[in-house]
């Protein structure tokens, strides 16, 4: 068994020694792929969408370190649609959407590979992901309402703890670790790992989004093309996350993405 795989990583000035460790961590789950059979070919993009000359000077550099190429010269186009400029133009049977700050297992890309290859149906999967402090993030949601969101992303620690049962649903926490998942109706972005084929049908990423709940929305139309897994073989470490902290601006980013992903597919209040 032999296929081939593109990646894409968009980026916006982002912390370069994080990248180098995700990308690094990316070539050696590739490489174990490649020995043991799974993987023919690769071909990884960083794709940046900024800001400048000198965040392009950088990357080129990083870029040409781990293997990886470099689109660049298109603005800031956002998050899906940086990802559909390398998804939409490869060939490779997969396609696996990464955030830069995530560290990905040894083992990941050949276990992603192995299960694909094995269930057919499976248009897209999700990993069991741990955060830096070791604790797991749940990629895997329900449909989300407003309120969950709120909760999840905006309400402080003791209140959250009062609704900890209904977030506990709407992140499917009971999720078995010990074999795949399939029928997820939602998987978040971090890292989506895609027949390529099936979702450059649908079109990718939604261009109606700049950055989140993209992820979302084509969760919800990948679901008409086939099915979504979670599969906890498949191992990656993330860093990055929570809207909240990142300030003002990315408030206003998530409010703004949560308005266009209601729009589009239906609003739910509570």
């Amino acid at each position: 068994m032999s296929t081939r795989l593109s990646v894409s990583v968009v980026t916006y000035a982002p912390d370069l020694a994080v990248l180098r460790d995700t990308l690094q961590s990316l070539s050696k789950s590739i490489d174990t792929a490649r020995i043991a059979g799974s993987l023919a070919e690769d071909d990884v993009a960083v794709v940046d969408n900024g800001p400048g000359a000198a965040w392009m000077e950088r990357l080129a550099e990083l870029a040409s370190r781990c293997r990886t190429r470099l689109i660049s010269g298109h603005g800031n186009v956002g998050y899906g649609r940086g990802h559909n400029i390398a998804m939409l133009a490869s060939t490779a049977e997969f396609h696996l959407i990464l955030n830069p700050d995530v560290i990905v297992d040894e083992r990941a890309i050949d276990e992603a590979l192995r299960f694909m290859a094995e269930h057919p149906q499976v248009v897209m999967l999700a990993p069991q992901v741990r955060g830096a402090n070791g604790g797991q993030q749940f990629l895997c949601k329900r449909y989300p309402s407003i309120l969950d969101l709120a909760l999840r992303g905006f309400a402080p620690a003791w209140f959250k703890r009062l609704f900890d049962a209904r977030l506990a649903t709407y992140e499917m926490r009971d999720l078995p670790l010990d074999k795949p998942t399939l029928g997820v109706p939602v998987l978040s972005g971090s890292f989506m790992f895609c027949r390529r084929q099936s979702i450059a049908a649908i079109g990718g990423f939604a261009d109606d989004f700049f950055v989140y709940f993209e992820d979302f929305d084509l969760s919800l139309r990948a679901s008409r093309a086939g099915t979504l897994a979670f599969v906890p073989q498949v191992k990656a470490v993330h860093f990055g996350g929570n809207a909240a902290r990142k300030g003002l601006r990315h408030i206003l980013l998530f409010a703004r993405g949560a308005f266009v992903f209601f729009r589009r597919n239906g609003w739910r209040w509570w």
